[in-house]
C-alpha cells in the first residue's frame, strides 16, 4: 500500500489545531522537515498566511496547480478553477466534521428534541418489525 498524500506546494490541508483549526489551507513552500508556509487562501477559507507545525496540519486528497510562494490572487484563481470549496464540502470527512459541529452547537433543548425523535423513530421501527414477524 503506497502512500498517496505528500506535502508538496500546492496540497490543500485541513487544520486541527490552533486558531485556525477547522479551516481548510493551501500549502505554499516547505520551511524545514518539522514546518510549511500556508495561505487559505484568506477570503474563501480565513487562513491568512503563516509557517505551521506538520502535526498541526492534516493532509486532503486535493491540490491545486500553483507555484512557489505564489501570491494571494494566483492561490485564489486556482481554486477557484479547480473548485475545491465545492470538492471539499462534498467528501464524507467534511460531512462528519458538519455534523459533529452542529451537534456541539446544540443547545439542552435541541439535545433534548434530538432524543425524542430518536425515541419516535425506534419506535415506529419496533412497531414495522413487530408486523412483520
Amino acid at each position: 500500500m503506497a502512500f498517496k498524500r505528500f506535502v508538496e506546494v500546492g496540497r490543500v490541508v485541513l487544520i486541527n489545531y490552533g486558531p485556525d483549526a477547522g479551516k481548510l489551507a493551501t500549502i505554499i513552500d516547505v520551511v524545514d522537515q518539522n514546518k510549511c508556509l500556508v495561505d487559505g487562501p484568506a477570503d474563501i477559507t480565513g487562513v491568512t498566511r503563516h509557517v505551521i507545525a506538520y502535526k498541526r496540519i492534516a493532509l486532503t486528497d486535493f491540490t491545486v496547480k500553483i507555484e512557489r510562494s505564489s501570491t494571494q490572487a494566483e492561490i485564489k484563481a486556482a481554486w477557484e478553477s479547480a473548485d475545491t470549496k465545492s470538492k471539499w464540502e462534498a467528501t464524507s470527512w467534511a460531512k462528519k466534521l458538519s455534523s459533529k459541529k452542529k451537534r456541539a452547537d446544540l443547545s439542552d433543548f435541541g439535545r433534548f428534541k434530538v432524543m425524542v425523535a430518536k425515541k419516535q423513530k425506534s419506535a415506529i421501527i419496533a412497531k414495522k418489525m413487530a408486523e412483520l414477524s
